[in-house]
């Protein structure tokens, strides 16, 4: 009984762990730093996700009002020209919002501050992408994420079943393929489909590595599961599902995700109304 409560924790702690850090290296999770200007620190926090249904606004904590801001942005992947929005200063910050996208739809941004004739640029180096995604109904996210949760700490929890002498693998295989499919591939491409108009854009139809690396983590407890109810090793099947999905599940979360095309964008509304421009002169 000991052993298998030091199991548990030692699967949740390394779920925890390892869905922090997926978290916290994705490419929407907000970018941080500081600069400093004319002798001042100044700190910045900058979002990288936002809902379709508002303006993003970009905010930078400044010491005083001494300070001004312009915030140039232009949309992601395009031959766009810059378009700079001054920032207001407010109560020690300085604000400016980007204008909504549609769904998928990504802007790169950067801020450029400025203090007695002084200037500095955030962040250094590097422009800041923004993608924008439809909301997701709490009733389908929350389940979403406490599948996923429990998916990865039933498949850590069944891989350390390794190192127990009577292993429980059977029970706990079945409870692991039914959280991950339940999580990852049933209210997986709901969230999806509400956040970006797609149910599913892995494999075959895309490049998206969060669905791809769900199958992938899917297929593998399918093989160890067939493996683990026929063979008679069966611990060592579920030891290297288990690690396959750790690892898997280590890529960043929303890497290579979905992004709409503006270029295919103005093609089309460019047909369009060229399309509309020969009807109107010749009727």
């Amino acid at each position: 009984m000991k052993r298998t409560v030091l199991l548990w924790i030692l699967a949740f702690l390394i779920t925890a762990l390892t869905a922090y850090y997926q978290r916290v290296t994705g490419p929407t999770y907000p970018l941080s730093g500081k600069t400093a200007i004319n002798g001042a620190e100044v700190k910045y926090k900058l979002e990288r996700s936002h809902v379709t249904s508002s303006d993003a606004p970009v905010t930078v904590a400044v010491p005083d009002s001494s300070f001004s801001g312009v915030l140039k942005w232009k949309r992601y992947k395009t031959s766009d020209s810059w378009t700079n929005v001054p920032m207001e200063y407010k109560s020690g910050n300085l604000t400016a919002s980007l204008p909504r996208q549609p769904a998928a739809g990504k802007l790169e941004y950067r801020v450029l501050l400025e203090n007695s004739s002084q200037t500095a640029l955030l962040p250094m180096g590097q422009n800041v992408v923004i993608r924008f995604k439809g909301d997701v109904p709490i009733f389908i996210l929350i389940p979403h994420v406490i599948a996923m949760f429990g998916a990865m700490m039933l498949s850590t929890r069944t891989g350390l079943e390794f190192f127990n002498k009577t292993p429980n693998l059977k029970r706990l295989t079945i409870w692991t393929l039914g959280f991950l499919f339940v999580g990852g591939m049933i209210l997986g491409p709901l969230t999806q489909l509400y956040a970006f108009n797609a149910l599913w854009t892995g494999y075959p139809f895309g490049t998206d590595l969060t669905d791809n690396k769900t199958l992938i983590a899917l297929l593998g407890w399918i093989a160890a599961a067939f493996a683990i109810f026929r063979s008679k090793r069966p611990k060592i099947s579920a030891l290297i599902a288990a690690v396959v999905l750790l690892i898997v599940y280590m890529i960043p979360h929303s890497m290579f995700g979905s992004e709409l095309d503006y270029n295919k964008i103005d093609k089309q509304k460019n047909r369009i109304e060229t399309s509309q421009g020969k009807v109107s002169l010749n009727p």
